[in-house]
């Protein structure tokens, strides 16, 4: 890697019909940063890190994304609204403006991969228009050594040109100026209008979540992960604001990845990824520790405000909610080196469920864990969203609906198999609210959740008996060390039952409305997984 700023005219790069371009190799994030700052794109922070402005993308643009319909893809992608097909000759033409738009500049290539098992490797070469967009992709991706530098031949290539607007989307097949495509049979990514970094990370993250269970036997997962002492691995699923980062960081493991996973057919746990992409809004070093060390030189700030003495305004969301810091994984101190691990023990659904009607705990079956993976609940409150006053269920397949390119079953199936040959067991554990809905009851303790899971971990809940939850069929332990024992069944602590029941049937339609998509698709075991009882039945044969 480069330190001092060497342009070498067209290195291999007019092989892509790149013309004339200068090109920075494989820059060092401090030479990035220099670029940057030299070029007024950017600022530093009082400790150095370097903070940027994506423009007028702050957050990844799901309506703009877009898969080429070809051979390969036409039978196996779940078209829909998330997965939206282009033409392989729309795609031929806007990957041809894209290029024409960078050729005469000075541009930022990088070799990297993703995939942390060896024999998953996946070389990706990054070209791109800005230096801290390269910067992003050296903190993301894994780091080859200098000597696996010198050979490097890409599997799949990622243009991004934020400064190219198409001007005729019509014409083109798309919606907009700005586009992220995907190009299976190419194997290139193309990124146009949208400087957000999120992009690129994604690009890749949905390309490998087709690649790897279809070629490679390989579940890719939305999630983080962390290993014990004993070599026993944890996954945490769940969506944003459930406490997947928070819960996975434990003094007492070794992180493996906080984000994107892959689980093989020998029961490896790998990380996809070298570094963190965290959100940033209210952080604190009191909060969340771990991220806020990690904000030193080398990382790379997103739309965050400064306060006028020039310290970080972390509270400011007044460029987006979705403040964003990425960091090379090394900036966080207790990680599991080699970035991947065997033998998986524990799987966490984690849900924040704002209407206070699902446990703070329960163990699922093979059937339950399918369902309510293939669901991918939480529930979106007051402050998460703009106009949003009473809690609203929200359901993201597979804890990532955006970015799976495979119907939801296909990966639920593929986890349902996966924890009956490994033996796991499945949890899922309720973040949110107890003793009564958002705006009555109260957050479920950060200090209980974090007690529950670590008896799970150390086998606490091992003897213990369960009961089965009348109305969503989830068993619930009936004790758990350090927890008080009323919290453990969520009727209890609200205090008209009437109440809790209305609302419990409530979110067990919501749960069957939003299945209904892929029922036809889904086995007998995964429907039967579902909650026990919708408004149309009778209550009284349950309880």
């Amino acid at each position: 890697m480069k330190d001092s700023a060497i342009l070498t005219a067209n290195t291999g790069l007019e092989r892509y019909g790149l013309e004339n371009v200068k090109v920075y190799w494989n820059l060092t994030p401090k030479a990035l940063q220099q670029i940057t700052i030299k070029n007024n794109m950017g600022r530093e922070t009082l400790n150095g890190t370097l903070a940027i402005n994506t423009g007028k993308f702050t957050g990844r643009s799901p309506q703009d994304r877009f898969i080429v319909k070809d051979d390969y893809t036409k039978d196996k992608i779940w078209w829909g609204k998330v997965n939206k097909p282009i033409s392989p000759e729309n795609f031929d033409k806007l990957e041809k403006e894209l290029k024409k738009y960078l050729s005469g500049k000075e541009i930022y290539a990088r070799d990297g991969y993703v995939c942390a098992a060896p024999e998953y490797r996946t070389n990706i070469r990054t070209i791109t228009e800005l230096p801290w967009s390269s910067l992003f992709v050296y903190n993301m991706f894994l780091r080859p050594s200098e000597k696996e530098l010198e050979n490097f031949k890409e599997e799949w290539l990622v243009l991004c040109a934020p400064g190219y607007v198409c001007p005729d989307p019509e014409a083109n097949g798309i919606r907009q100026g700005n586009f992220s495509i995907i190009n299976f049979t190419k194997k290139v990514v193309i990124i146009g209008g949208s400087a957000y970094t999120g992009e690129i990370k994604k690009g890749v993250f949905s390309a490998l979540n087709l690649i790897l269970p279809i070629e490679k036997n390989v579940l890719p997962m939305h999630c983080s992960a962390n290993v014990g002492e004993v070599g026993d691995t944890a996954i945490f699923f769940g969506l944003s604001g459930t406490g997947k980062t928070t819960l996975s960081a434990d003094p007492d493991r070794k992180l493996i990845g906080d984000d994107e996973h892959g689980w093989t057919a020998d029961n490896t746990i790998f990380n996809f990824e070298g570094g963190c992409y965290a959100k940033v809004i209210d952080l604190s070093e009191e909060k969340e520790p771990d991220i806020f060390r990690a904000v030193r030189p080398g990382a790379l700030l997103e739309n965050v405000v400064f306060k006028p003495n020039g310290e970080v305004n972390y509270l400011d969301g007044s460029i987006t909610q979705n403040t964003r810091v990425s960091y090379p994984i090394h900036h966080i101190d207790n990680i599991q080196e080699t970035l991947y691990a065997k033998n998986p023990k524990n799987i966490f659904f984690l849900t924040c469920d704002a209407f206070g009607v699902l446990p703070p705990v329960s163990k699922l079956t093979p059937g339950q864990a399918a369902y309510h993976f293939i669901s991918g609940y939480t529930a979106k409150v007051a402050g998460t969203e703009a106009g949003i006053t009473e809690p609203v269920p929200s359901f993201s397949a597979c804890f990532g609906e955006p970015f799976m390119p495979l119907h939801p079953t296909v990966y639920g199936e593929m986890l349902s198999k996966k924890m009956q040959d490994a033996g796991v067991n499945v949890w899922l554990i309720n973040t949110g609210w107890s003793a009564g809905p958002y705006g009555v009851g109260s957050r479920i303790k950060l200090k209980y959740t974090r007690t529950m899971i670590t008896s799970i971990l150390k086998g606490g809940l091992d003897g213990v008996d369960f009961e089965q939850n009348p109305i969503f069929g989830l068993f619930m332990p009936k004790y758990c060390p350090g927890v008080p024992t009323e919290i453990l069944d969520p009727m209890n602590t609200w205090l008209q039952k009437g109440l809790y029941i209305g609302k419990a049937i409530q979110l067990a339609h919501s749960f069957h409305l939003n299945f209904e998509k892929y029922a036809n698709e889904a086995s007998q075991q995964i429907m039967e997984g579902g909650p026990l009882i919708d408004e149309h039945h009778h209550l009284e044969e349950h309880i």
